[in-house]
């Protein structure tokens, strides 16, 4: 059984995941709306994956006998200033769950939770992932500038980002 603070933060957690998922889904659908077929590609992808990390933490808190509290979703934002400025955003939004996740380590830490911590291993090493993707594509966007061929190459090879 989860201690109340942890089962308290672990579904926190499961609310910023699925923040994560509507914040991507909704850039999907700027981009979308701005001829971005690419762009909207790679965050559906994303917002895929965000709902299998909400997941993870759905099961693993029924998984140690306790129950799952569902919290309000925020509204994301909806308009972007442009596709070079939206992935910024994501990089941004990406470190800031890379800080509450090791919150939420150090907190099981506390706690003696040990099985929760070599949980959040995982969760670690998958945000350290999320963000090295995030910076170099924020890196290519400062190198291809906002010309209309670039951002349409880019586009592109964005869009090719397999489900794997």
């Amino acid at each position: 059984m989860l201690s109340k603070a942890v089962l308290k933060a672990l579904n926190e957690q499961i609310n910023h995941e699925m923040y994560s998922s509507y914040l991507y889904l909704s850039m999907a659908a700027w981009c979308e709306a701005k001829n971005f077929p690419g762009f909207a590609q790679w965050m559906k992808l994303q917002s895929s994956e965000e709902t299998k990390h909400a997941m993870k933490l759905y099961e693993f808190i029924h998984d140690r006998g306790s129950a799952v509290t569902l919290l309000a979703i925020d509204q994301p934002a909806t308009e972007f200033k442009s596709p070079a400025k939206m992935f910024e955003l994501a990089l941004e939004h990406e470190r800031k769950i890379s800080a509450l996740i090791t919150k939420l380590y150090e907190l099981a830490g506390k706690e003696n939770d040990y099985p929760t911590q070599v949980m959040l291993q995982w969760f670690i090493t998958e945000q350290v992932e999320e963000e090295k993707t995030a910076v170099g594509i924020v890196e290519q966007f400062k190198m291809v500038g906002e010309s209309p061929v670039s951002l349409l190459m880019l586009d592109r090879q964005l869009g090719a980002r397999s489900n794997a």
